[in-house]
């Protein structure tokens, strides 16, 4: 019997935070599920999210993504939800055992990288472990970003 569903696309990406590997140095990435309602996952699949402002949180043995925004569906009813509410990320109890050991006093951060449909249909977000980059930090990393384009325009001319 055929599959009546249809396959989505591994690279299916939502909202991406361009923002996040410019202003931080990402050592880790973790990928997590996310709680949802009904609205909140069509407002995804239509593409409507934003996470250039969010971080996740560690609280009570529990990580939260906070700040995220999703915009209200426009064909709900009442039953519509909250565009800026704080929602559950979904992980073994190891894995965020592990990343409050990580994020234990060393200066690091949770920072959302992107939220993308994995190829079951199902809403993930790859969290990354980061430490705040300084300004001359940045400023050498473009640098050598520019020097590795560099690089590689002389080599496909030749």
């Amino acid at each position: 019997m055929a599959q009546s569903k249809k396959k989505q696309d591994p690279s299916n990406v939502v909202a991406r935070n361009r923002r996040a590997r410019h202003d931080y140095e990402v050592e880790e990435t973790v990928e997590a599920g996310i709680v949802l309602g009904g609205t909140e996952v069509k407002s995804l699949r239509l593409g409507r999210a934003s996470i250039e402002q969010a971080y996740a949180r560690v609280q009570d043995r529990e990580i939260w993504l906070i700040g995220a925004n999703f915009p209200e569906y426009a064909g709900a009813s009442y039953n519509n939800h909250r565009p800026q509410a704080r929602r559950k990320l979904l992980l073994h109890r190891r894995q965020i055992k592990k990343i409050m050991a990580r994020l234990q006093g060393s200066g690091r951060t949770l920072v959302p990288l992107q939220i993308h449909f994995n190829e079951r249909g199902i809403a993930k977000v790859l969290i990354g472990l980061a430490r705040g980059r300084r300004h001359h930090d940045k400023r050498q990393a473009q640098a050598e970003r520019e020097a590795r384009r560099e690089v590689e325009r002389t080599t496909r001319k030749h």
